[in-house]
Formats: structure tokens, C-alpha cells, sequence
């Protein structure tokens, strides 16, 4: 049984717009998977020189950009066949397939249990310049025909590919925000849908409720148009709603109306209730600092609009990204028990000496693995020379340069002390240190900023409560001043004050209580003040 699938290779932009298409054709003929090169072949070119050839057809016909290629990989079952008649039969798919029109390199890997081969053909045609396009569907009529046929020549298994066993892909972007739980319009879409069906009596009354949420309906009968189409507020185009699923046409909606309603999702308990014991361990709330507390309760006011209706969603997607952030807030405090604004400090003066710490350990890491800049180098160019030097071993003299700067290149490791395999793993060792110094700066650099963010706002409130503090006497004692001028007001029953506001008046030092007095908060107190003198000239025109 062989199993095919069939990949892209994009450009790179464009200064090296085939680097893609480069490694992946070295990564197929890798010596170590191949047999030492004995399963490799290519089709319609030279397989030393198949990239170049491709590279020329492409500025032959003035196609350099966009796809460069594409890679077929045909999987065989563990056990099932050796090397050699896999290769066989990726070359006879190669040619049926490709035929006289693409440049392709193919070959077959031993290295792994399952044996599999792989094609790599140019995406445009050295004969009419045309490129190759792959249409919906061309795997199971074309491709896994042929592999299949080929198979059951060679006394292999085949798979099925029956319309039954096609499974229709689901989008990327809804599986992507599906799994990090982000809205996805057409979830509520199909629940509206579904709440509509089971209320409504009729077709008609449907469209009401439907219209009734704030959905937007065009093309509702068939003389509008063929299919029904629906549009949330805040949805920016209609949607059909035949994509939703063969539960979601005009006619089948028809149909769920005729036959569904609550009773069904209702069923009657048939068994008398009972009262189950069970045992519950109760776990004790950990405390909380004060500066927790107040993110907490931010974090849990935002939480709220997890109460209001699925439909209106949309409309709080700022408040999801804000409660996020006090989510990850909360959690950076909790994560390193912050209980004050010097806690906060120290944080993020520990995540800056972690900073600087990786960013010293990553730029070491750099500049040991400079030092063996020329021994990699050399590694590399004898990676290039190694398929010169297998031909010049097979008794090919051609290649005799090359084998020449191949052995120079060798005796050079040799002194050195090293073999191209220690290179290679010392070369992994180092990119490992790096990356791990990178990842550990980044995480660093980005927990300082929030200590820092979270450091700003503390004080920024800290400020404000000092201001309020320092205003609300000062309003106090004018209050009271304003109150020896004005004896009458101590006459006025429950304060029926002379401007017509109400306010419930209470003596306290021989004072009116001024926030009561006004009918007001502290903060319109202040607002009254930053209008200047003006205050002060009403009071005495009232009085």
C-alpha cells in the first residue's frame, strides 16, 4: 500500500527566489538517505544540475517569482517493499505523471522503516513555458489512481479513494481560531438559525425572529435569488447559508420547522429524582495582597460581559482583548507573589538582570561558534563535494579537481582534530545555546515590560488618590465658611435649597456635609473649582 500527498514550494522574495526550491531538492538527495546516492534519478534533466536547469527554464520564459515548485511524496506501508522496487515505481509515476513537460528529481529514502520516495518537478514546463496548476480534486482522480494501479502491478495493497472516504477540509482560519478560542461568526450564526427553527411556527414568522436578533436576510424566497442569505450586525458580507452545513438550505429549513420543536430537546424524566450523596474536598481561597485585589476585581468587572446575549459578541471584542491583558496582569503578580509597588520593582529588576544575562550568554555562544566559522564552511563545501567524489571513486576522472580539493579539504578537518560528523554536532550544539539564550531574553525582556506597565498604572493611581485627598479637606472647610454666611440654610427642612436642588443636609463641626450638600461627588466638585472665579460670583447671586 502506497499513499501519495502532493506540497508547494513558494519563492523567497526576491533576491533569492528559489532558495526554497534549492534546499529542498538537496534535502531529497541527501547521500545518508539515499543509499550513499544509489536512489536517485531525474527526469528530463541532469540530476547533478537539475536546479540550474530548472533556474533557466524559469528566466527562459520570464517566470522567476511566485511558485517554484512542487514536491510529491509517495509513502509506502512499513515491511511491505524494498528500496529498489519502491524506486521503481517512483520512476515509472514520474513519467506517466510528468511526462516530457517538467524538469523533476526523484528519489526514494531507506533511512526510515517506512520507505518512501519523493518528486520534486519544476512549476514551469521547459517545452511551452506554461505552469503547472493543480486543480481541486486532481489527487483523487489523478494522482492515487495512478499510484494505486502501479501498486497492483507489483502485488501491493492499494487504498480507497471513494467519494465516501473524501473528507471535506475545514478552513484554516476557523480551525486556527477555534483552537485559540477566539469568536467565530459562524458558530453563532448556526445557534440563531437553530433557536429561530424550534419557536417558529411558520417560514414567515422564522424571518421575523431572525430579523428580530439584527440579522440582515436577503434573496428569503426563490424569486429573490437561489440561495438564502444571512448577515449578523457587525458581519461585514452576507453569508449563505447552504455553507453552514445541508441542515441550513431554505428548503431544509422548511422542512426542521415542519418537524422540530422544544418537546424534542425536552425529553420527560421517566425515573423519579433521586438525591445523590457524594463527598466534596474544600479547598481554602489563598489570600490576596491589596494590589492583587485590584487587578482581580478589574479582571472579574470586565468578565461580566460573559452575561450578556451571544449575538451582541461582537460588539465587546476590544473588552476580550482587554481582559486578556488583565488576565495575564493578574497572573504575572500571582506568579511571582507581588504584593506591593517595591515588589514590583524588584521584579523588573530581576527580569532586566535576566535579560542581560541571556543576551551576555547568546552573544558568547555567537562568537565561540565564530572561531569555527572556517571548519563549518569546510564541512559544508565538502557536503557539495561529495557527490563529485563518489563518481571519482567509481572510476569517473572527470572530477579529478574536485577530488583533489575534497582530500585538501579533509586532511585540513583531520589536523584540526575534527571529523565533518563532530562538526556537525557541534555546529547543532551551538544554534541549540543560541536559540535557547534568544527565547529566554525575549521572555525576559517581555516580563520586564509588563512589571514596568503595571508599575506605571500603580503610581499613576497613587498620584490620583493623593490629589483627592489633598482636595476633599479643602472643599470641606470652604463648605463651611459658605455655611456662617448663610444661616438661612440651617432653617430649610431636609435642605430644599434656593437653586431647587434637594439635598439631604447633616451639621457636623458646624458645617454642612459638602458632597450631600451639592448633590454631588467629589470629582464635580472639582470640575465646579477649574471654572475659575465664576464659582464663587453665582454663590453670592444666589444668596
Amino acid at each position: 500500500m502506497a499513499i501519495s500527498k502532493i506540497l508547494c514550494i513558494g519563492s523567497c522574495g526576491s533576491g533569492y527566489p528559489g532558495k526554497h526550491l534549492r534546499q529542498a531538492l538537496d534535502y531529497i538527495a541527501a547521500p545518508e538517505k539515499t543509499g550513499n546516492g544509489e536512489w536517485v534519478a531525474a527526469l528530463n534533466c541532469h540530476k547533478d544540475d537539475v536546479y540550474d536547469q530548472m533556474c533557466r527554464t524559469k528566466a527562459a520564459f520570464g517566470k522567476l517569482d511566485k511558485r517554484q515548485g512542487y514536491h510529491l511524496i509517495i509513502s509506502f506501508a512499513e515491511g511491505e517493499v524494498d528500496a529498489g522496487t519502491a524506486f521503481e515505481i517512483i520512476r515509472r509515476f514520474a513519467d506517466e505523471y510528468l511526462g516530457k513537460d517538467f524538469e523533476a528529481l526523484y528519489t526514494v529514502h531507506d533511512n526510515t522503516d517506512h520507505i518512501h520516495g519523493h518528486v520534486i518537478f519544476n512549476s514551469v514546463s521547459f517545452r511551452d513555458g506554461k505552469k503547472y496548476r493543480y486543480e481541486k480534486g486532481d489527487w483523487a482522480e489523478k494522482i492515487q489512481p495512478i499510484v494505486n494501479r502501479l501498486c497492483e502491478e507489483y502485488g501491493l495493497s492499494t487504498i480507497d479513494i471513494s467519494p465516501d472516504r473524501e473528507k471535506a477540509p475545514e478552513k484554516y482560519k476557523e480551525w486556527n481560531d477555534s483552537k485559540n478560542g477566539s469568536f467565530i461568526w459562524k458558530d453563532m450564526i448556526k445557534r440563531d438559525i437553530d433557536a429561530c427553527v424550534l419557536q417558529s411556527p411558520s417560514y414567515e414568522s422564522f424571518l421575523s425572529m431572525l430579523s428580530g436578533m439584527g440579522y440582515a436576510i436577503k434573496n428569503a424566497y426563490e424569486s429573490g435569488g437561489k440561495y438564502l442569505s444571512i448577515k449578523p450586525e457587525g458581519m461585514a458580507r452576507f453569508k449563505r447559508c447552504k455553507s453552514l452545513g445541508p441542515d441550513y438550505t431554505r428548503e431544509r429549513i422548511r422542512e426542521r420547522i415542519l418537524t422540530e420543536n422544544l418537546s424534542q430537546y425536552r425529553p420527560e424524566s421517566k425515573t423519579a429524582p433521586r438525591i445523590m450523596r457524594c463527598r466534596v474536598k474544600i479547598y481554602r481561597r489563598a489570600k490576596m495582597s491589596g494590589i492583587q485585589k485590584r487587578y482581580f476585581a478589574r479582571l472579574y468587572r470586565t468578565g461580566l460581559l460573559k452575561k450578556r446575549p451571544y449575538s451582541q459578541v461582537w460588539k465587546y471584542i476590544e473588552d476580550i482583548r482587554r481582559m486578556k491583558k488583565l488576565q495575564e496582569d493578574y497572573l504575572f503578580l500571582n506568579r511571582y507573589h507581588i504584593n506591593s509597588t517595591a515588589d514590583l520593582s524588584d521584579a523588573a529588576e530581576t527580569m532586566r538582570g535576566r535579560k542581560k544575562e541571556a543576551s551576555r550568554r547568546r552573544r558568547q555562544t555567537c562568537k565561540e561558534r565564530a572561531c569555527f566559522r572556517p571548519l563549518f564552511d569546510a564541512v559544508d563545501e565538502m557536503k557539495e563535494l561529495q557527490e563529485c567524489e563518489d563518481c571519482y571513486r567509481r572510476g569517473e576522472t572527470l572530477f579529478e579537481p574536485e577530488h583533489r580539493r575534497w582530500q585538501e579539504l579533509s586532511r585540513m578537518l583531520s589536523g584540526e582534530g575534527y571529523t565533518p560528523g563532530q562538526l556537525e554536532s557541534l555546529r547543532q550544539h551551538f544554534d541549540t545555546r543560541a536559540a535557547v539564550a534568544g527565547r529566554e531574553e525575549r521572555k525576559a525582556a517581555c516580563e520586564e515590560r509588563t512589571a514596568l506597565r503595571i508599575l506605571k498604572e500603580c503610581m499613576a493611581d497613587s498620584v490620583l488618590r493623593k490629589q483627592e485627598k489633598r482636595e476633599g479637606p479643602a472643599i470641606h472647610q470652604h463648605s463651611e465658611g459658605a455655611s456662617h454666611d448663610r444661616p438661612v440654610n440651617d432653617m430649610l427642612p431636609d435642605s430644599a435649597l434656593p437653586d431647587g436642588r434637594v439635598g439631604r443636609t447633616s451639621h457636623h463641626d458646624g458645617g454642612f456635609n459638602d458632597a450631600l450638600l451639592f448633590n454631588s461627588t467629589p470629582s464635580d466638585n472639582r470640575k465646579k473649582e477649574n471654572k475659575g472665579k465664576e464659582a464663587p460670583e453665582c454663590r453670592r447671586e444666589t444668596r
